[in-house]
């Protein structure tokens, strides 16, 4: 309860997406050279990193117009560098503990269904609202009593939409060890373009023209998820490429 005694359902709703994203893990974690006890302080470290980036990120995107107000440095926070903040976490971690391998085929189920339950959270606490629009079937009614883009449930659906995909890949072997940069590049566009329809709080600037900081960290976010991706495949192109003299032997035997 607040103060005023209604429920923070924002709070609860985070709380649960914790525990929701711990459940998950200790099921879909699979040690493979690493034991149990690593892989959960790799989740610890995710945690960690994303708690961190998401106030840095709140801070640098629009924190700092919020000088004055002590409730808002203390309770914003973003996704987006949640996001950022928790992969250099999770591969800081594992660099510290010799774990090499890839835990981001895992996060990229446990990420996006914690990050859905944290919006059930903003439907019912009726925060991170879009802009005011025209009444139309699919607006919702905000707390100020005019219709909306309905920003939050746009988000939830995006990441129960990517939990489908991940879970599919999972079981047909797509995209193996690519999955989370997978999920960093599309969520980083899907931010991007869908950023216009938030509502922007009144303090809160545009950094460059129209464009707001999270869309900053969006791009940082696209570029990072292309670029590992890009290095995580070839790396594993290479691991399983045949050595050289096996390959010329093949082809002079005609077995290639």
């Amino acid at each position: 309860m607040s103060a005023s005694g209604t429920v923070n359902w924002y709070g609860l709703l985070a709380i649960l997406a914790i525990g929701v994203t711990v459940w998950t893990w200790s099921r879909l974690a699979r040690p493979e050279g690493a034991d149990r006890g690593s892989l959960a302080l790799v989740y610890l470290a995710g945690l960690a990193g994303g708690l961190i980036g998401a106030k840095i990120a709140f801070l640098l995107a629009e924190g700092w117009a919020y000088r004055a107000d002590w409730l808002a440095l203390l309770t914003g926070r973003s996704v987006t560098g949640a996001l950022l903040g928790g992969y250099l976490a999770v591969e800081g971690a594992k660099r510290l503990l010799g774990i090499r391998q890839a835990t981001g085929d895992f996060f990229a189920i446990v990420v996006p269904l914690g990050i859905a339950v944290g919006r059930v959270g903003c439907l019912l606490q009726g925060c991170c609202q879009g802009v005011a629009c025209e009444p139309r079937w699919w607006t919702t009614m905000g707390v100020d009593g005019l219709p909306h883009w309905p920003a939050a449930q746009t988000e939830l659906a995006f990441n129960l939409l990517f939990v489908a995909w991940a879970l599919v890949a999972q079981r047909r072997g797509w995209m193996p060890g690519n999955r989370f940069h997978v999920y960093l590049v599309a969520y980083g566009l899907f931010r991007l373009a869908h950023e216009p329809f938030r509502a922007i709080p009144p303090l809160a600037p545009r950094v460059l023209g129209p464009v707001t900081g999270y869309q900053i960290i969006c791009v940082a976010m696209v570029v990072l998820g292309a670029v590992r991706g890009v290095q995580r495949h070839r790396q594993r192109r290479d691991r399983t490429a045949p050595d050289p003299p096996v390959a010329a032997a093949g082809a002079l035997s005609g077995r290639t």
